[in-house]
């Protein structure tokens, strides 16, 4: 969990590399013992992710990534203690509802995700990709915009379908696409730097003023308990995604983020520092490390890169993942339940050492704290495939994300449409392929029919159900007149 915490916080080394990194110790390990330490790392990785993001607007981990909203937001309305103290204590909360869905609803739950086809996937993604709708309520063009630049980048790199290398210009570290991660650091944190250091004024200031971290207590349980349903509703929703092969904890961060912000009366508030903005993402991104357990355990499909590592280690464990792993290892399988449970409340005194050993940028001045973001950015960006491309991926897009903000077009559709466009691609394709050129079997069954209808509420359900409720109003009243 230690390890969680460094590589959690340092911007652009993921969760899934944490886990790649201490396999290979666990080789000569007991495997509760191996498959403990995976849990752990896994589990801390993506709560300190979110530390940098809140603090630095560098996301740590690409599940952090909604966190640079509204957490950001708090921080620099000096109120990092608050929120970093809010984000861990739902963390812990949302992963003991994760690991408890883990444990009960496995066999459903996975049954549902092992139903999914290509075309139940295109519409997953298509609906993903239309929360960016909710994500800019106040410029909706500007965020579509934003979402097919994403698109756009997400088509650059070898045809999954065919094997075309598209969009390359002849350079080979282009073949395999725009990676995620210095994309997402030059989006967030090199356009911060730009805009810091076109204000002279606001880069010679404290990088965050505010209380010593961790905040008020009173007020962070007080929050808890008046949004709790908001923990509970996101924690499931988490769990529910992380349960879908190939999604992982950063789909169900956004898809938390913009269903609670298309369901909240307050739409407004979201991305200035809105306290169900910080609860939404960070109960959805740590439920769903427990949903990605269940195809992982129950039928041997990993729910994201974090349990397809998992199902590695288990195998090199002389383990057979699927539904006899309950039957021939029943000791081992109980075992995993209740180091997952023992990791939830652990990660309350292990997250609290985090964000104390990294809250001393607020003491620094923001000039030096800027500098030591790039350093971290460059780190972060060519650590994640050695190459030192990505510097030059991570600059490019750092001057992008400054000029598109600059002009009021929001990034975070984009990163949207940078996880999302390779999902929806995909699937539609695979999903021709097989019904022949076909487009009607995107619609003839339930489940897609399901999400069509969630994609069509997203962008025109208020309407729609302001009509239906004038309609009612003046039927009423008109059948009141006549019995008057």
């Amino acid at each position: 969990m230690f390890l969680g915490v460094v590589v959690g916080a340092t911007p652009g080394l993921s969760a899934t590399m944490a886990v790649a990194l201490i396999i290979p110790i666990t080789y000569y390990m007991a495997p509760l013992a191996g498959l403990s330490m995976i849990i752990g790392v896994s589990f801390t990785a993506i709560f300190t992710g979110d530390i940098p993001a809140t603090l630095l607007r560098i996301p740590g981990t690409p599940a952090s990534g909604v966190a640079v909203l509204d957490s950001y937001e708090l921080a620099k309305k000096g109120r990092a203690s608050f929120a970093l103290s809010l984000n861990l204590l739902c963390s812990a909360i949302s992963g003991i509802i994760g690991v408890t869905c883990l444990v009960f609803l496995s066999p459903p739950l996975s049954g549902i995700a092992l139903k999914f086809t290509h075309f139940q996937y295109f519409w997953l993604g298509v609906f993903g990709l239309s929360i960016s709708a909710a994500l800019s309520m106040k410029a909706p063009l500007r965020g579509v915009i934003s979402a097919c630049l994403g698109l756009l980048i997400s088509t650059i790199g070898i045809d999954a379908a065919t094997g075309y290398a598209r969009f390359h210009f002849g350079n080979a570290n282009l073949s395999g696409g725009i990676s995620f991660v210095p994309a997402m650091i030059g989006l967030f944190g090199v356009s911060e730097v730009l805009k810091s250091v076109y204000s002279p004024s606001d880069i010679r200031g404290q990088a965050i003023s505010g209380k010593r971290l961790p905040g008020e207590i009173g007020e962070i349980f007080v929050s808890i308990v008046r949004n709790k349903w908001l923990v509970l509703r996101s924690s499931l929703l988490g769990t529910l995604v992380g349960a879908l092969p190939g999604a992982g904890a950063d789909i169900a961060a956004w898809f938390s983020y913009g269903v609670e912000k298309k369901l909240s009366r307050e739409m407004d508030k979201f991305g200035t520092g809105h306290v169900p903005g910080v609860i939404a993402p960070t109960s959805a991104n740590n439920a769903a490390v427990a949903g990605a357990w269940i195809p992982a355990l129950v039928f041997g499909i990993p729910g994201d890169s974090i349990t397809a590592l998992v199902l590695g280690a288990m195998i090199m464990y002389n383990l057979r993942p699927g539904p006899m792993i309950f039957t021939e290892s029943t000791e081992l399988i109980r075992g995993i339940f209740a180091v997952a449970y023992i990791s939830q409340l652990l990660l309350i005194p292990i997250g609290y050492i985090g964000i104390r050993i990294f809250s001393w940028f607020l003491k620094m001045p923001k000039n030096l704290v800027m500098s030591g973001v790039i350093f971290f950015s460059i780190v972060g960006s060519c650590a994640i495939n050695n190459n030192p491309f990505d510097i030059l991926i991570m600059t490019i897009f750092g001057i992008v994300g400054y000029f598109l903000e600059k002009n009021d077009i929001p990034l975070s559709p984009m990163i949207l449409g940078i996880i999302l466009g390779d999902i929806i691609e995909y699937n539609l394709r695979i999903g021709l392929l097989k019904s022949d050129g076909s487009f009607l079997p995107f619609f003839d069954n339930p489940v897609c029919i399901f999400l069509i209808l969630c994609v069509i509420f997203i962008f025109a359900g208020e309407k729609f159900i302001r009509v239906v409720f004038r309609s009612a109003a003046s039927l009423a009243g008109g059948i009141w007149k006549r019995r008057g």
